[in-house]
């Protein structure tokens, strides 16, 4: 059944003041539904520390920033489909454009000297091709691979990717370069405004596969989960009346009302999502590469420019000045 006729309820919650929205700020406090996260120590947001110093002399024998600067471009792993974060714009000859796609541009600017098609390639991907695709990697000038160098793409630091014991399932990130939250997408006139009124209304949510948001939706009986590819094929369930709301990241949803104004973007603060860079495992030099390239753009004031045009007004409730990083990983 849809939700706009389900019998609503209310939803108990306490409010976190260490999340977005919270305290005396004048936000609006957001309700939290808290999870037993899973833990791990060092931290699933805990990075390397930064390299020193990032010019090509200093790159260790045999980095990945040798190789990638030896093949002469970067490569990229993207969503092509999520406004405001990684989106193809129609209007502009289909250039990818959004909040990841200029963060990873700044990484190709710090190896390159300029970030155009002739430095950095951007391959757009799911969100179930991101682990496998960079531990593949882009291989080098003579022998290239079908993966990526890095995937700036939304994708959300767990113990679990960090410390999977199938090997082929991790994947080392930078540090947090964005912080996301899950929420939930809905019909402005629905009236459901909480995970609970979608549990009495044995909704159906749509996630795509692989992605934290879906695993979290789960948990919470009653809903139906409807698993995905990408994002966007939620938006169309959505817009055809086949599911009753999108879970996922404000960030993604906040896309998803830019193009739908008929929805609200609302619930509980399901689960943090702190966005890295990822990067293979065997790789974490050009993590602690990364992590010196996201501290010089944070204190030069790129990081801030970026944000402010692809995510201050669409994400009014959310922080709006670099995350802290943790470097609190051994190399």
């Amino acid at each position: 059944i849809t939700v706009a006729g389900a019998a609503l309820t209310g939803c108990a919650a306490s409010t976190d003041p260490s999340r977005p929205g919270s305290g005396p700020s004048g936000a609006v406090a957001v309700p939290v539904l808290a999870a037993a996260a899973a833990s791990c120590n060092p931290g699933a947001t805990a990075s390397y520390p930064p390299l020193p110093d990032t010019s090509p002399s200093s790159w260790p024998d045999g980095s990945l920033m040798q190789t990638i600067r030896s093949r002469g471009y970067l490569v990229v792993g993207v969503s092509g489909d999520t406004r405001l974060l990684g989106a193809r714009n129609l209007l502009n000859g289909g250039r990818l454009e959004g909040f990841d796609i200029d963060i990873a541009r700044q990484v190709a600017i710090a190896m390159f000297g300029r970030a155009d098609d002739s430095t950095v390639h951007f391959r757009v991907i799911t969100g179930a091709q991101r682990i496998p695709l960079v531990n593949t990697g882009a291989g080098t000038a003579g022998q290239p691979a079908d993966g990526v160098d890095l995937v700036a793409r939304a994708m959300t630091m767990t113990c679990d990717r960090w410390n999977n014991s199938n090997a082929a399932q991790r994947v080392a990130f930078s540090a947090v370069y964005l912080m996301a939250h899950q929420r939930l997408l809905v019909r402005a006139d629905s009236g459901i405004r909480s995970v609970s009124e979608l549990q009495k209304a044995k909704a159906k949510v749509c996630a795509p596969t692989g992605s934290t948001s879906l695993t979290r939706i789960q948990e919470f009986p009653g809903i139906q989960p409807v698993a995905v590819q990408i994002h966007s094929d939620c938006l169309a369930l959505f817009q055809e009346g086949q599911v009753d709301a999108i879970t996922g990241d404000d960030a993604i949803l906040a896309g998803f009302k830019a193009q739908d104004p008929h929805t609200v973007i609302t619930g509980e603060l399901l689960e943090n999502e702190p966005y890295g860079l990822a990067v293979a495992t065997g790789h974490p030099e050009f993590a602690r590469y990364l992590n010196a390239v996201l501290e010089k753009i944070k204190g030069d004031g790129t990081w801030q420019k970026v944000y402010d045009g692809w995510l201050r007004q669409a994400l009014p409730d959310s922080p709006a000045s670099p995350p802290a990083a943790d470097y609190g990983r051994a190399s």
